[in-house]
């Protein structure tokens, strides 16, 4: 199996080095080369998610030196549940992606990059440096699954302020083999400098460097399994297909959904629901792509103005109108996200993180009859827990906190701030390979 550069269909890379590189030669991004059915076809309804896991990804590890391990890897990474919740009968449900150590969707893919990295690295001459760019969840979760792998080093970027404090206290509570710098700008800066990081012949001269955002395959095509098993599994029961809405800023996780689709799952509509950061929304309706800086809002994981997994986007659909057949986006802001917390809480006694707010209120305005025609799936990407400082004045109660969070608030915190400069990131990690 062959993975090429969004960049250049020259560029090639088995799966293990997509893997490795995370970023392909030129800043590209690697996609399949093809399309393989049996990835869908080998997820059956009634097997663990670690064993739908194991086949739905050994078609794109076949003939890699990871081959022989994936069913392995797939157990370390999928090792917790991911359940669906029904709301409203039998067409509606919650997909809760939030049962992993930090809480988030971003467990699943970060523990299998680190256990197949760790894999890979045995033996290896030169020491391997994670470079993640973080929103909030994704540093956590590359954190804690990479936290004391020997020979890997992970440095996670977040933007200064812009995280919530229990998003920064998972971000900055490791120490060991993991170190947290608070840039002072934006996220966009932060997956700038990590962009700029694989480009610079200094840096890469000090140790291998890899990435952990979506932008690494390895990070972003497990993420599909959950949006195949569900798929499957409903399919299965009902016989009709599957519609998602999937709170969305990178679009790592939209474009998870997208290739599950695109691999032969049962998936119909695909609803992006991003919040007032509307670089997507904008340009499926204008036709246009208009870059712009991030703004900051209560669904923090989101505010994300220069989304990268665009470009594998762009490589499916190459342009707005081609992609707004394939999906569609919406924007929703704060007031609704807030508005939709109070309600919803209200109605089902459940209690939503901002994010998956913003996926409940993009289906309360879908057309009723679009609403009702399809069975649709809300995705719940991270826990309220960790959004407790917005969540419980909405919802008049404490939420409660799971224990794999309260063991890291226990930790110290410790954080190095930098300017949102190539200059700065380098000297950091300079004085750290002195």
């Amino acid at each position: 199996m062959q993975f090429v550069s969004t960049r250049d269909a020259q560029h090639r890379a088995g799966f293990s080095a997509a893997l490795s590189r995370g970023l392909a030669a030129g800043g590209g991004l690697y996609v399949p080369l093809e399309w393989p059915g049996a990835a869908v076809a080998a997820v059956r309804p009634g097997d663990t998610l670690a064993q739908q896991a194991a086949g739905f990804l050994a078609p794109f590890a076949s003939g890699d030196p990871l081959q022989a391990d994936m069913p392995a890897i797939a157990a370390e990474a999928f090792n917790f549940p991911a359940p669906l919740v029904p709301l409203d009968g039998a067409r509606l449900g919650v997909l809760e992606l939030f049962h992993g150590p930090t809480a988030a969707f971003k467990d699943f893919g970060a523990r299998f990059l680190a256990a197949a990295l760790a894999r890979l690295r045995r033996g290896a001459a030169r020491p391997l440096k994670i470079l993640v760019a973080t929103s909030g969840d994704t540093g956590g979760a590359v954190a804690a699954a990479f936290h004391r792998q020997p020979g890997i080093e992970v440095v996670v970027l977040f933007p200064k302020g812009k995280v919530s404090p229990t998003q920064q206290q998972q971000l900055t509570c490791w120490g060991d083999n993991v170190h947290s710098l608070a840039v002072r700008g934006t996220f966009d800066d932060c997956q700038r400098l990590v962009k700029q990081a694989f480009l610079e012949p200094s840096l890469s001269a000090l140790s291998d460097l890899s990435s952990a955002n979506s932008i690494n395959l390895g990070r972003l095509l497990p993420q599909s399994v959950y949006y195949a098993a569900t798929s499957v599994r409903l399919h299965a029961q009902s016989g009709a297909p599957v519609s998602f809405i999937i709170p969305s800023g990178n679009l790592g996780n939209a474009t998870a959904c997208v290739w599950a689709r695109r691999l032969g799952a049962p998936i119909e509509e695909i609803v992006l629901a991003h919040n007032a950061n509307r670089t997507v929304p904008d340009y499926l309706a204008e036709g246009v792509l208009r870059i712009r800086a991030s703004v900051p809002t209560l669904a923090s994981a989101m505010d994300v103005g220069n989304p990268s997994n665009l470009e594998r986007l762009s490589a499916l659909y190459p342009d707005a109108k081609a992609l707004g057949l394939a999906l569609s986006a919406v924007s929703v802001d704060d007031g609704a996200i807030s508005a939709r917390i109070r309600a919803d809480h209200d109605r089902y006694g459940l209690i939503w993180c901002p994010h998956t707010a913003a996926a409940a209120e993009a289906w309360a305005q879908l057309q009723p009859a679009r609403r009702e025609g399809r069975h649709w799936v809300l995705v719940a990407t991270a826990h309220p827990a960790k959004f407790r400082e917005i969540v419980e004045p909405l919802v008049g109660q404490k939420v409660p906190v799971p224990e794999s969070l309260e063991r890291l608030f226990r930790r110290a915190s410790q954080y190095t701030e930098i300017d949102a400069t190539l200059d700065s990131l380098r000297a950091v990690i300079e004085r750290r390979a002195a």
